[in-house]
Order: C-alpha cells, then sequence, then structure tokens
C-alpha cells in the first residue's frame, strides 16, 4: 500500500464535510510537520485541533454566525493596519475579499473544529486565519500554503492575539443567534397574546396553592403568560447589547503590545462600519480582556425565561389535565398516543419536552457561571465552555419557543362549559363577599357550603345578608375579574 493510500484512509477517519483525495501539502508549526489535506482552506494548527478535541459534537461549522463574526473582526483588522500602512494594497484586498466570503456563508466546510477545546480558543482564531490567508492567496493567484505571501499569523492576525479576537468574534457571533431567538420568542408572545383575546369572556376560577381562590378569565392567565415572555425578552436583549463591546487592540492581555497607536480606535470603527452595529471599544482593555460578565448575565437571562417558561409549561399540563378527573379548563392539541398500554391515554408532550429544555438551560447556567469564576489574573481561558454552553442554550430555548408555539398554544381550545361550571360551584366566590359582609360570616358561609353541599349563593340568602339583587351583582363573574365600586354595589336595592 502507497504512503498515500494511508493518508487517504487517515483524513477519511476525521470524516471532513469537503472531499479528500489523499493528497498533501506539507506545513510547519512550533511543533514540527504535518500534512495538511490539499482540497483544505485551514492549515496545520486547525488539524492538530481536529487531532486533538474530539468532545462535544458541535463544530465550528455548525454555527455560520461565529463565521460570520470572524470575518468581520478580520476585516476590520485588516482595514485598520491597511490604513496605519502596515499592509500592502493587494495584500489587504485579498484578505478583505476573503473576509466578505466568510460573511457571506461561504467555506463553513473548512471550520470543522469542536466548539470545546483547550487553549482559550487559539484553535478557533487560527482556524480562521488560516482559511483567511489561504483563500487571500489563491485570490492573488498563489497556491494554499505559500504564506510567504500571506500570513495567517503576519498578516491575518496583525496587531492580534486570540485574546482579543476570539473574545469579539464570539460576542458578535452570540449576538447575531440573540437576534433568531427573539424572533422566536416574539412569535410565541403573539401566539399567547392571541388566545388572551379569544378567551377574553372565559369565566374560570383561579387558583392558589392548588386550591381553588377567586374567577378570573382564562383570558387572563394567557395575557399574563404573554406578559411574563415580553419582560424576559426585554431583559435578554439588554444583556446581548453588552456583546456590542470589543476589547480588539488589547492583543494578549489589555496592554496592546504588537499594535499601532490609533489600532484600536480605527478597528472598532471598522467594526461599525462592516457590521452595521454600534460597536463600542472598551473603556479598560485589561479588564475587558480577562472579564466574561457579558456572557454570564446573557446566560442568566437566558436561565430567567427558562424559569418562566417552565412555569407556563407546568400550568398548561395543569390546566389540561384529565380529560375527566382533572382541571379539564383547556384542550391542549393531540400530538401523539400517550401509553403503551392505557389506551385512549393522550399526554402533554410539548410542554414536557419545552420543561426539559429549560431545565437543561437552567445547569447550562451553571456551567457558564463556574467557568466565569475560574478567570485567572489576565485571561479567562474557560471562555469555550461558556460559547459552547450559551450556544446550546440560546438554540434549544429558540426551537423551544417555536415547538411550543406551533404544536401546543396555536391549538389550544377552551372548555367554556366547564370553566364557567367550576366558578358557578366554587366556594372561593366567597372572597368577593368579604367587602360586604365581613371575613367572619364569609368563613362561616364557606365551611357551611363545604360541609352541606349547598352554594355560597343560597346560603347568603337564606342568611338574609345581602340582597339577591346586591348578590346578583357581587357575583357576577364579570364584576369578579377586576377591581368593584364597593358603595356603588352596597346602595343597590
Amino acid at each position: 500500500m502507497t504512503n498515500s493510500f494511508y493518508k487517504l484512509k487517515y483524513f477519511k477517519m476525521i470524516q471532513f464535510k469537503f472531499p479528500v483525495s489523499g493528497k498533501t501539502r506539507t506545513e510547519h508549526d512550533l511543533l514540527g510537520y504535518k500534512e495538511v489535506p490539499e482540497e483544505a482552506l485551514f492549515g496545520i494548527q486547525t488539524l492538530r485541533c481536529i487531532e486533538n478535541f474530539n468532545i462535544s459534537n458541535y463544530h465550528l461549522c455548525d454555527y455560520p454566525e461565529f463565521i460570520k463574526a470572524f470575518g468581520i473582526v478580520k476585516m476590520a483588522a485588516i482595514k485598520a493596519n491597511h490604513k496605519l500602512g502596515l499592509v500592502s494594497d493587494e495584500v489587504c484586498d485579498a484578505v478583505v475579499k476573503a473576509c466578505q466570503e466568510l460573511i457571506d456563508g461561504k467555506h463553513l466546510e473548512f471550520f470543522p473544529i469542536d466548539m470545546m477545546q483547550g487553549g482559550a480558543g487559539t484553535s478557533m482564531n487560527m482556524n480562521a486565519n488560516e482559511v483567511i490567508a489561504n483563500r487571500a492567496l489563491e485570490i492573488m493567484g498563489h497556491k494554499r500554503g505559500e504564506y510567504q505571501y500571506c500570513h495567517p499569523n503576519d498578516h491575518v492576525n496583525m496587531a492580534q492575539s486570540t485574546n482579543d479576537a476570539y473574545p469579539s468574534a464570539m460576542h458578535l457571533g452570540l449576538y447575531f443567534i440573540n437576534e433568531g431567538v427573539q424572533a422566536s420568542l416574539k412569535e410565541l408572545i403573539k401566539a399567547f397574546d392571541d388566545k388572551k383575546k379569544a378567551f377574553a369572556n372565559i369565566i374560570k376560577m383561579g387558583r392558589t396553592q392548588l386550591q381553588d381562590a377567586v374567577p378570573m378569565t382564562l383570558g387572563q392567565s394567557f395575557g399574563a403568560f404573554a406578559d411574563a415572555m415580553r419582560h424576559e425578552a426585554s431583559r435578554l436583549q439588554r444583556a446581548a447589547d453588552e456583546f456590542l463591546y470589543t476589547n480588539m487592540g488589547a492583543t494578549a492581555i489589555g496592554t496592546g503590545i504588537t499594535a499601532e497607536p490609533g489600532y484600536a480606535k480605527y478597528c472598532t470603527e471598522y467594526l461599525r462600519e462592516i457590521s452595521g452595529l454600534d460597536i463600542k471599544l472598551s473603556r479598560n482593555l485589561i479588564e475587558a480582556t480577562h472579564d466574561t460578565s457579558c456572557m454570564v448575565a446573557y446566560s442568566s437571562a437566558l436561565k430567567s425565561i427558562a424559569i418562566r417558561l417552565s412555569k407556563i409549561c407546568n400550568d398548561l399540563r395543569l390546566m389540561s389535565s384529565g380529560p375527566r378527573t382533572g382541571i379539564e379548563e383547556i384542550k391542549l392539541p393531540p400530538k401523539q398516543p400517550g401509553s403503551s398500554i392505557m389506551p385512549g391515554k393522550v399526554n402533554p408532550v410539548i410542554p414536557e419536552v419545552v420543561n426539559q429544555i429549560c431545565f437543561k438551560v437552567i445547569g447550562n447556567d451553571f456551567a457558564v457561571t463556574m467557568a466565569s469564576e475560574a478567570a485567572q489574573l489576565e485571561l479567562n481561558v474557560m471562555e469555550p465552555v461558556m460559547v459552547e454552553s450559551l450556544v446550546e442554550s440560546a438554540t434549544w430555548m429558540s426551537r423551544a419557543f417555536s415547538t411550543l408555539r406551533i404544536e401546543c398554544i396555536e391549538g389550544i381550545e377552551a372548555n367554556r362549559k366547564h370553566c364557567e361550571e367550576q366558578v358557578k360551584h366554587s366556594i372561593g366566590i366567597v372572597t368577593a363577599l368579604k367587602p360586604y359582609i365581613g371575613y367572619s360570616n364569609c368563613t362561616e358561609i364557606a365551611k357551611e357550603a363545604l360541609e352541606s353541599g349547598k352554594s355560597v349563593y343560597d346560603l347568603v340568602l337564606e342568611r338574609n345578608l345581602l340582597s339577591k339583587k346586591q348578590l346578583d351583582v357581587i357575583l357576577n363573574p364579570k364584576n369578579m375579574i377586576h377591581p368593584s365600586m364597593i358603595e356603588d354595589i352596597q346602595t343597590k336595592e
């Protein structure tokens, strides 16, 4: 067997997302020489990352938002260095074109590295540097790997470190991902609002501690769901806006070593120009280089949404419980048979899966918290697990919003008659009488109603505590779902 056969077999075992012929080019780095597939736009450092980290099954190529972000960051850097007279027109133009291709969504297959990695993101940064350099070489008419004309470190990574380029790209990528999260959440909020309107006139019992409380409308329940998610959407966006601060120009630890005076300012200006976003330079680059509080804040906001959404799903499961022996206020869309042994059983599978997604997001937040706490001195090397956790949480939550909306909320039906009957026969309506007959009388009425089975309405009339006209006004369900004028009712005969 030939050496090229062994190479082809080895490269196929790695399972690249592009075809490999077995032909290679030789590249070298600090640790020595390696054969890189001839077809690859990446180079030796990317290959070492592929070999070292096979962990999560989540790869950079699965998240084009980050590759787009790297394109923006590297384009801004090369333009800033060109403005300072450090890069030739030819190299600058070629690198800019290569970066634009990444921004346009090209070459995703050449970012095969695991999202989980050691090295504080160096592999990701070098993956971008190598792809951009090799593509720029092709644009200039050179072969891949002819780095004397355009080098991944000397040109594409000029005046940068992983410690400013990587977090800037990750933050920008997370901002792009958040846009999708917000879009899905907005649609879910609208679905809740639609049900608020559709169920506005359906009276039901409210409950506290799973016990009968006082009447409300089914629409009010769904309106509360909508407003809860609206509040969380605002909180999430405020956290995402913190991603628009960059530490480009910090280089290794924030001192700006290897960068020209003015580079940070120019780079930030180009970042704004290229992205169309209000990107600002961090005030203290040393602090910004080791600080990961923006990711902690975003994770916390996702966790807060998860807590609220899980509560909503719990409520949906309770409100739909039955169909004959539960609360039975709503009917969820039937999605699949619910049991392998109990015929006719249909379970609330959509709220259940969303519950589980929420648990996962809450768990990811703990990972982000501990990774942020693990910062040491001038750098936090644990950013990759923070990024991976946030990506997973954000994408899973986005899918949860869509799944809950499409497969559940939009198809919910109300059991109007049952809801009204529950209010009519509830002991809880006695609370509405307290301003008129006092707490003690209400307590006695409630106790007797429970023991005798008589209605609150009949017992009040028997004891001559209120006139029928007054009672009809007070216990009108529509008067029990909002504040009422006590004096007006007391004067009614």
